[in-house]
């Protein structure tokens, strides 16, 4: 993605933190049948390989999983918080009126090829993982073992997994950084005050020192 000097990120430990706050991430890819693109749970592993792997699975009958199986390329987005930024906001407004709409947003982007992964044994061991990733925190978290057996080896067939091995990573922080001192503290508040929890959230990630 185009990166802006002042918005780049390139902190590895910040990155995984923002892939493992995502709940929803987008892999797509390109092969036989054109683009395609599928909106997946993903398990990130921060500690295998240079800039970690990650894992998912596909419904069976969904055909992106055969681009993976090829060989293709595959880019994943994480999406963080979002928002309009209102020119109104910046106190230079009122000096020179020389300001514009924008957008903030915070993004994550993952390439890599995967390995898919088709056996009963490696599907129920990431099935366990990525469901006790997304139960954490809940006073009675499911397990993957609370499923009648049957019911489970049948759930097994009609997925495929995969581990995506990240070959190159870039993020993208874009706070207003640009900006004065003063026009950023008018967007924090600005958002800050907003009734949307992705504005408030995204004002809290706006460091008073950047």
């Amino acid at each position: 993605m185009y990166r802006a000097a002042a918005f780049r990120q390139d902190d590895l430990t910040t990155l995984h933190a923002q892939i493992h706050a995502s709940g929803l991430a987008l892999l797509s890819s390109a092969g036989e049948q054109g683009l395609q693109a599928s909106h997946l749970p993903l398990l990130p592993a921060a500690d295998e390989g240079e800039f970690g792997t990650l894992y998912g699975h596909f419904a069976r009958a969904n055909p992106h999983w055969r681009d993976l199986a090829s060989g293709a390329e595959a880019l994943v987005v994480f999406s963080g918080p979002d928002a309009y930024v209102h020119p109104g906001w910046y106190p230079s407004k009122a000096e020179h009126v020389k300001v514009v709409p924008t957008w903030n947003y915070i993004a994550v982007h993952a390439w890599g090829q995967a390995e898919v992964l088709d056996e009963p044994a490696r599907l129920l061991q990431l099935l366990s993982r990525l469901s006790e990733h997304h139960e954490q925190g809940r006073p009675q978290p499911w397990a993957v073992r609370d499923a009648p057996r049957d019911y489970l080896d049948a759930m097994l067939r009609a997925i495929v997994g995969f581990a995506l091995p990240i070959r190159r990573i870039e993020g993208q922080w874009k706070l207003s950084q640009n900006r004065s001192q003063a026009d950023q503290a008018g967007v924090r508040a600005g958002l800050a005050a907003s009734a949307k929890p992705r504005e408030r959230e995204l004002a809290a990630q706006m460091n008073p020192s950047d």
